[in-house]
């Protein structure tokens, strides 16, 4: 009878040895990009990655890769969606082609309705923004994603040329990249618009494709390889300062978590967007010198007669879409409301940001930035190369 319980005893501690084992399996996440591995939105990607991993103490693995590793850049929603990655790191605005509702999560230009990324975000979070996005991509789009926002957008310059610009006029029938909403707004303003993903963007450059283009901001720029193939950097541009990079979760995946790793998968969606905002700053602000003084780049200022006509295009191509589209009406009325309480608010409570800028570095131009009117100074630099291959 002893020798009887005693392997009784031994069956159940091997059986409990086992079930314990199995619970201490990682839950590992295939997640892909729509970044090269070169690109500054891979370190958002990367940033969200690692903290999942050390906040659930190893129990959630995200393994990371760039763009095209599983499916193409602009593959990656439906691949989460399918289950084909577990989860996605990417742009709400190239999913504009799916639902123009898109584009007011990523690229509206003015902010839309005269907001910053700061009153955008809290929009996002609190009046409602991240619950119609979801809704959007779930009962619009029927995609099975839950997503959430990684890191917000800063101004993005106006964009790279290979000739100056001297008014709007300059802007019929050039050939400029862009993606999301503000394709529209410049085809609207005479441009012919080539949608193509970042990594795509410089080789067109230099091969002619396109005459000129925007991606992101100076730090991704110069990663990307712009300075290489145009000199020309006008700045800053109205088209998108607002939006945010996302994580995309298959729903599936999701809704198999405990509740504790799904508040860490939350958690550091927004932890890596703080970090990401400051890291922007502080990356933007030494690469914008380092195009300057190594690749000699001439920073153009850009005339306000051009962002005034691109805030009026954007005006035509949002009614448009609202006469046509009730998400799109819906969402875009929720932001409207937002911003007509929040930013007459600051604009009464908080200091304009060029008046103590002004008082401290007016006098000072570390950028050489050619003001709008001024022809820039002849450029003493070698003919544009070809990007090295990444």
């Amino acid at each position: 009878m002893k020798k009887a319980f005693a392997l009784v005893l031994g069956f159940v501690f091997i059986l409990s040895l086992g079930t314990l084992a199995s619970a201490q399996q990682p839950i590992v996440w295939k997640m892909q990009s729509t970044w090269t591995a070169a690109d500054n939105h891979q370190v958002s990607a990367n940033t969200f990655a690692e903290k999942v991993n050390t906040m659930s103490g190893g129990r959630l693995k995200i393994e990371v890769s760039a763009a095209g590793a599983i499916v193409p850049a602009f593959e990656v929603l439906d691949a989460v969606h399918k289950g084909i990655l577990d989860a996605g790191h990417g742009w709400p605005g190239y999913w504009f082609g799916k639902h123009p509702a898109c584009t007011l999560f990523s690229s509206v230009a003015g902010g839309p309705f005269g907001m910053d990324n700061m009153d955008f975000m809290a929009w996002m979070y609190l009046g409602g923004g991240l619950k119609m996005y979801n809704e959007l991509l779930q009962n619009d789009l029927k995609m099975n994603v839950v997503v959430f926002p990684a890191s917000g957008e800063t101004a993005e310059p106006q964009g790279w040329f290979k000739k100056p610009i001297a008014d709007i006029k300059t802007f019929k029938g050039l050939k400029f990249r862009a993606a999301g909403a503000a394709s529209e707004v410049f085809k609207n303003l005479g441009m012919s618009v080539v949608i193509l993903p970042g990594g795509e963007i410089v080789p067109a450059l230099q091969r002619g494709v396109i005459d000129a283009g925007e991606f992101s901001d100076p730090s991704a720029d110069m990663k990307m390889g712009f300075q290489d193939v145009a000199k020309y950097y006008y700045n800053p541009g109205v088209h998108q300062p607002t939006g945010f990079m996302e994580v995309l979760v298959n729903k599936a995946k999701w809704e198999a978590l405990p509740a504790d790793l799904k508040a860490i998968v939350e958690n550091a969606a927004m932890a890596t967007q703080g970090f990401f905002d400051c890291f922007m700053i502080h990356q933007n602000s030494q690469d914008m010198q380092t195009l300057i003084t190594k690749h000699n780049v001439k920073i153009m200022e850009t005339p306000r007669e051009i962002l005034m006509e691109v805030l009026k295009a954007w005006d035509k191509v949002a009614e448009k879409y609202v006469k046509e589209n009730p998400t799109f009406a819906k969402i875009y009325a929720s932001q409207k409301a937002w911003a007509e309480r929040v930013v007459p608010y600051r604009r009464i409570a908080h200091p304009p940001y060029e008046l103590s800028a002004d008082y401290y570095w007016g006098a000072l131009n570390p950028y050489k930035v050619t003001k709008a009117g001024k022809l820039p100074a002849a450029t003493t630099a070698a003919p544009a190369k070809a990007p090295a291959k990444k």
